[in-house]
């Protein structure tokens, strides 16, 4: 397949009049499978405290209202993405045939989509469930688009910002459970800080940061000439033996192993947790040293999966040993 940015304009002027969007086209504009992560860990969040602590109707609807909001401000976060990275997914050839990147959706179309689903979001969760899981749903967004997504073409550092955005979803369905009707009779916003600092929250924040940077590091390593014809700035754009990127993925994995203990030190799940939680990290920190030890494609590959089991792994695992 030709890249967009590599075909004549006329050619490009065609492809933007190309009839044919269709579902799939939508799955991709949406990123479909990064907003199902997004859905589960808020709804891990929120099952978890439901778990801890027993309010009143917190089940079923809040929920669903819950991951109705979050996954419409995910999808509208992702259309924007899109839109400010149109030309760079049309030079990677894993992005090109996003409806964007290939000019099978106009610009204008794409903008008013992101901008109804992300509002219609940000509006469903300030109304059907409470301020607090609205107000990160919106702190998300920002994140995402204004500072993370104009740092991926400026400094290394955007991996760590991304990942802040990417572990605010199970806080908002943690701070959801209690609902706002208390706030019913005032005339202003209030913010419970309680709620998003309490050491459920902080433990499933922390379990989504750090688990996003070995995941993130395996995946810029695979696709590092990717991202430099992009226009991305990654940590592992000039790595080309892998082992600067095995040693930051072998730190971030060591820093997993203390979440392993952190909830029953807390106090919000039994010590049956710990050496689940443990061996997860463990198993991590296992994979990074064999990446090390041999920097290879095959290598990172195995991290990169391994972390996709780790995460549901890991959260099964709490909700499975939490307790009041």
């Amino acid at each position: 397949m030709t890249a967009p940015a590599q075909q004549t304009s006329d050619d490009a002027v065609g492809a933007t009049l190309r009839p044919g969007f269709s579902r799939g086209d939508f799955m991709l504009l949406t990123k479909a499978r990064l907003s199902a992560l997004v859905v589960v860990t808020t709804a891990a969040g929120y099952w978890l405290h439901c778990l801890l602590v027993d309010w009143p109707g917190a089940l079923p609807w809040r929920l669903v209202h819950t991951i109705a909001g979050t996954a419409l401000t995910a999808f509208g976060a992702s259309v924007f993405n899109q839109l400010m990275e149109m030309d760079a997914d049309a030079r990677m050839q894993r992005t090109a045939d996003r409806p964007l990147a290939s000019r099978r959706l106009q610009p204008e179309v794409a903008f008013v989509i992101g901008a109804l689903l992300a509002g219609a979001g940000i509006i469903h969760l300030g109304v059907k469930v409470n301020t607090e899981a609205a107000a990160l749903a919106g702190l998300t967004l920002l994140v995402y688009l204004f500072i993370y997504t104009p740092m991926k073409r400026k400094s290394v550092w955007n991996t760590i910002v991304g990942a802040v955005s990417g572990a605010i979803p199970p806080v908002i369905g943690w701070v959801a459970v209690p609902g706002g009707l208390e706030f019913r009779n005032y005339h202003r916003v209030l913010l419970r800080s309680e709620l998003m600092t309490a050491p459920g929250a902080m433990f499933l924040f922390g379990l989504l940061f750090l688990w996003q940077l070995p995941h993130f590091l395996a995946i810029n390593w695979m696709y590092r000439e990717e991202y430099v014809r992009g226009g991305f700035v990654m940590w592992s754009n000039e790595d080309e033996s892998g082992e600067a990127t095995a040693r930051r993925a072998l730190g971030w994995s060591l820093l997993l192993l203390p979440l392993g203990v952190w909830p029953p030190l807390a106090g919000f799940a039994s010590w049956w947790f710990a050496p689940m939680g443990l061996l997860l990290g463990g198993w991590l920190v296992w994979l990074s040293l064999k990446f090390l030890r041999v920097p290879e494609r095959a290598a990172a590959r195995r991290l990169f999966f391994a972390t996709l089991m780790y995460l549901p792994a890991m959260l099964a695992a709490v909700l499975i040993c939490a307790r009041r």
